[in-house]
């Protein structure tokens, strides 16, 4: 089950934000603006299936939930920085570390 959010918005069972009618997660688009700078022009440029309205309200939605968005990204970059350190190196990348390649 979903949940409207905004005409542009839904929220999946899960409480995770999606732009409607697709499989892009809110917080993706906001990464795109937030890592790469930007605007949404750009941002569709890069995701031709996206519509102005749609990543602008993505935008809007992220700007009334900044607090939570912001602290799932920390959750997620945390949860990928300990899976990095919990990974074994490969031999290939010891052998370029050692090179000084990486």
């Amino acid at each position: 089950m979903t949940i409207a959010a905004s005409p542009h918005i839904e929220v999946n069972s899960q409480g995770v934000p999606y732009l409607a009618g697709t499989q892009t997660k809110v917080i993706e688009v906001v990464l795109d603006r937030l890592a790469h700078h930007w605007d949404a022009d750009e941002i569709q440029r890069q995701h031709p299936h996206l519509g102005l309205a749609q990543i602008y309200s993505a935008l809007a939605y992220y700007y009334d939930h900044q607090k939570e968005i912001d602290e799932e990204i920390r959750t997620e970059l945390e949860q990928v920085e300990e899976a990095r350190r919990a990974v074994t190196p490969s031999p290939f990348f010891v052998r370029m570390r050692a090179k000084g390649i990486l």
